[in-house]
């Protein structure tokens, strides 16, 4: 196949459609590398067990399936946008993107881990913070910034609301940390057990600067 037909294929807006499907699936797989990884060496580093060789598993275990579940998402997010799109003659509704999401994300992320519960919390948090009111002016962006070009300017919270938010987030978490630890996402809570009680104790002068007893 020559690459001028191949040309002619990918910018042809009948396949459009099919296309950005597959692009989709690869900047999901992309993204779940670049977010995962660096998270799990860092995790693995302060709060692995096991030598190097059993880290290094688990490293690639979870980047493979944050990755792999990323890509799958938007894989069928995309195509289920498609379908309904079709099925409607041409016309997208204001329901086909929380029927296509709730649909991938039984699909996907329905299964009970420790990576899908880490993604799913992440996005219940976006949720729970877009209902902030608002503030009148977008956010200061560079010209090199993905924001600068797009069609919809996001608005930060209203700073007086966020306060508060910000006051009962932080009061809530750390109430549930020292009454109902049992609660909280594992990866958190071994954050903050590592800020909030390791370093309560220490013997010599290597557990206070170096390690933790």
């Amino acid at each position: 196949m020559s690459s001028s037909l191949i040309n002619d294929i990918i910018t042809n807006p009948a396949y459009h459609d099919y296309l950005a499907i597959l692009k989709g699936a690869r900047n999901g797989f992309v993204y779940g590398v670049k977010v995962r990884f660096p998270h799990a060496l860092v995790m693995s580093i302060l709060f692995g067990r096991g030598d190097w060789k059993t880290r290094l598993r688990i490293i690639y275990r979870a980047t493979k399936q944050h990755a792999i579940n990323l890509a799958k998402f938007v894989t069928i997010y995309k195509s289920f946008i498609l379908l309904q799109k079709k099925v409607n003659g041409g016309k997208e509704r204001s329901s086909d993107s929380f029927i296509a999401g709730l649909l991938g994300g039984y699909i996907v992320f329905g299964k009970r881990n420790a990576v899908n519960e880490q993604i799913v919390l992440y996005v219940v948090s976006r949720v729970v913070a877009s209902f902030i009111p608002r503030a009148a002016s977008p956010y200061n962006t560079s010209p090199e910034s993905a924001l600068a070009g797009s069609v919809t300017k996001p608005l930060p919270p209203d700073s007086r609301y966020f306060t508060v938010f910000a006051a009962l987030s932080w009061g809530a978490v750390m109430w549930l940390f020292k009454h109902r630890g049992e609660t909280i996402q594992p990866g958190m809570f071994n954050s903050m057990k590592y800020l909030y009680r390791d370093s309560d104790a220490w013997k010599d002068l290597r557990t206070l600067f170096w390690h933790n007893t």
